[in-house]
């Protein structure tokens, strides 16, 4: 496949999903954020995707995050953090990303806190919940998260912006009712946090359903930018 194929390609997958995105929220009454995922993919893409409108990615690595965020400088992007954030990581994540999505601890809350640059705006950030309780995943319980929250809110570089999820592979009825459990606790989260506006839920395997229980954030990757190489 020649550059100008691939080119062309991504494109037409990402105006593929930006519509559907867009008819699943007129659909549903309420604004829904495309965050590209592009972790793994090429600076090339991302740049791509920039002039074709799209201003928010997301990435899971924190080096190849920061290379990204540094290489492609010149350009509006908002970066968003959506990997597991190891202590020692941290100062570069509060340095050059604008969101985190998995806050998980008050300990990384307070790193990211106080490793904030004085220069940059606050960083938002989005209490991770495992869902799905699993083993495997990062995250908190759904019971845990007003005191998570409540200790954010005390830290004064950072903004709490609301709730983020992965759940585990389930049927559409095991799924709605996990997300419809999330978008009960963003909706109580939200009466007590006038910043929190954002439940960061679906990827492009469930953003139909996630986008139906009241996410206003889908994560897409593979749908956008094809199979990883």
């Amino acid at each position: 496949m020649t550059d100008l194929q691939s080119h062309h390609n991504l494109l037409e997958r990402y105006q593929a999903v930006k519509n559907q995105v867009q008819e699943l929220a007129d659909n549903h009454g309420h604004r829904v954020q495309l965050l590209a995922v592009s972790k793994r993919h090429s600076t090339e893409s991302i740049e791509q995707l920039h002039k074709a409108g799209q201003k928010a990615f997301g990435e899971n690595y924190v080096q190849e995050g920061v290379e990204k965020a540094q290489a492609l400088s010149h350009l509006e992007i908002e970066w968003h953090f959506i990997g597991p954030i190891q202590s020692n990581k941290s100062r570069q994540v509060a340095e050059h990303f604008h969101w985190v999505h998995t806050i998980d601890r008050e300990k990384i809350a307070k790193r990211l806190n106080d490793q904030r640059p004085e220069h940059l705006n606050n960083l938002n950030v989005l209490i991770q919940v495992n869902i799905s309780e699993q083993d495997s995943k990062s995250g908190i319980h759904l019971s845990e998260v007003n005191t998570l929250a409540e200790a954010i809110s005390q830290l004064p570089n950072l903004t709490l912006r609301g709730l983020m999820c992965i759940p585990a592979p389930l049927d559409d009825t095991q799924l709605e009712h996990e997300f419809t459990a999330m978008r009960k606790t963003y909706e109580e989260l939200k009466q007590n946090h006038p910043s929190v506006d954002t439940l960061s839920m679906g990827m492009s395997q469930d953003l139909e359903l996630a986008i139906k229980c009241g996410s206003n954030m889908v994560r897409i990757g593979t749908a956008i930018f094809g199979a990883r190489h």
